[in-house]
């Protein structure tokens, strides 16, 4: 969400960041709603005070024994009166109108966020690991994985399509990948584990930024809830509606959950294989810092996810997204790509953001300096540490043997007993 104060202040600037995310010079007409509110609120104030002032003159008339002008204020005051409910219904329509069209536009991007309207916008960064080399032929997962277990054909007759049954050797090592990257937060980088609901209130969809916008992308049950498109929701809702003693900053949360997304606006991108899926886990980081600390916790969300493709000796790049590329609340993002041989190219596996106060502003999230009177938004971050599929999916490519088997990394081998390699069923 936006700060009509600041847009109100420099039109211009709020202008030309809206222009670089494709939103064409929205300032004029939030000023103009903005306004409209103001003299909503007005006329609703000046109506209640003006009944305040005749109400008493009400008093001093009749003490004076001039009935007829005391009929006259009383008569005013019934006009007043029956024009109230109009006025205050007017202030409210006006201010629920400013807070709409304020949640419909995108966070402005950084200033160093590259120009671009598409992923070719997007710039390399760095790129770490070396790329395997192969004595035959490397498959893309979808050829190694039913052997291994990921079972297309069951989950789509369970489920329908974008959907997958695991089982046997692939969800065993789905099941390590994901209790590897949570130790690792965890233990080594100071994440606090959370189990959070996976079932959510409005107001926490619309804190994150998929309400309104974004509703077709999400699943809603028949009470009204909302399955959560990833645990961000969740994590960075532990916050809303509090005002936080800075000393407490930051908060640094991390959860494994099932992920759920309609995949309403991704139509027909990556319907075989197991790349993208209705239900998927994830292991989510997520971070609520003080507004100086922001820039620094990016760097140290991304680094983390890029610790856990290093453990796991996958191939990856870093990636600036340029602005029309980036998710709606974001002010910047890297994209983690890793490299899946069968497919010969990079795919995301990880995306790690910074909003700035833009959430914080929609859940009301404050914080207070020690000994200090006022408040700041807090600022939030989230992060993919890592897409558990997606990986699932790179370790199956990169370490595939021509025999049909997959190596188990070094680093996963104590969570599947000490194995160290898949093998085919029969």
């Amino acid at each position: 969400m936006h700060d009509i104060r600041a847009i109100r202040d420099d039109p211009a600037a709020f202008d030309a960041a809206l222009a670089r995310r494709g939103v064409a010079s929205p300032a004029a007409a939030l000023i103009a709603l903005d306004d409209a509110r103001k003299t909503a609120i007005a006329a609703a104030q000046d109506a209640q005070t003006r009944r305040n002032d005749v109400s008493k003159q009400i008093g001093q008339a009749k003490a004076q024994k001039d009935e007829a002008r005391a009929q006259a204020l009383m008569a005013e005051v019934a006009a007043l009166k029956g024009q109230l409910p109009e006025l205050e219904q007017a202030e409210g329509e006006t201010a629920a109108a400013l807070d709409a069209a304020l949640a419909a536009l995108p966070n402005r991007p950084a200033a160093d966020v590259p120009e671009g309207e598409d992923e070719s916008g997007n710039v390399v960064v760095h790129q770490r690991g070396t790329i395997p080399s192969f004595d035959f032929t490397p498959r893309e997962h979808d050829a190694i994985g039913p052997a291994l277990g990921l079972d297309f054909e069951t989950g789509v007759a369970i489920a329908g399509a974008r959907f997958t049954l695991v089982r046997g050797a692939a969800a065993r090592l789905q099941r390590a990948l994901g209790q590897f990257m949570l130790d690792t937060l965890t233990q080594a980088h100071g994440y606090e584990e959370v189990a959070p609901p996976l079932l959510v209130r409005d107001e926490a969809v619309f804190g994150t930024g998929q309400l309104p916008k974004f509703a077709e992308d999400l699943f809603r049950t028949t009470d009204g809830r909302w399955l959560i498109p990833t645990a961000e929701v969740s994590l960075t809702n532990i916050v809303r509606e509090t005002i936080l003693p800075q000393g407490d900053l930051p908060l640094r949360f991390a959860a494994l959950t099932p992920c759920f997304r309609s995949e309403a606006g991704a139509a027909g991108r990556d319907t075989r294989g197991y790349i993208r899926q209705h239900q998927f886990d994830k292991v989510e980081m997520v971070s609520i810092v003080a507004e100086d600390a922001s820039e620094a916790e990016h760097e140290r969300m991304t680094a983390c996810a890029e610790g856990i493709l290093d453990a796991l000796a996958l191939p990856y790049r870093r990636m600036l997204l340029c602005a029309g590329d980036m998710g709606f609340t974001a002010r910047r993002t890297y994209d983690l790509e890793v490299w899946l041989p069968g497919q010969d190219t990079y795919r995301e596996i990880s995306s790690c953001s910074t909003c700035g106060d833009f959430q914080a502003r929609r859940m009301n999230a404050r914080y207070r300096a020690d000994g200090g009177k006022a408040t700041r938004f807090v600022h939030t971050l989230n992060g993919s540490g890592l897409a558990v599929g997606r990986t699932l999916v790179a370790v199956l490519e990169n370490y595939q043997q021509a025999d049909g088997s997959v190596a188990v990394p070094a680093v996963l081998q104590p969570y599947l007993g000490g194995l160290d390699r898949l093998e085919p069923k029969g």
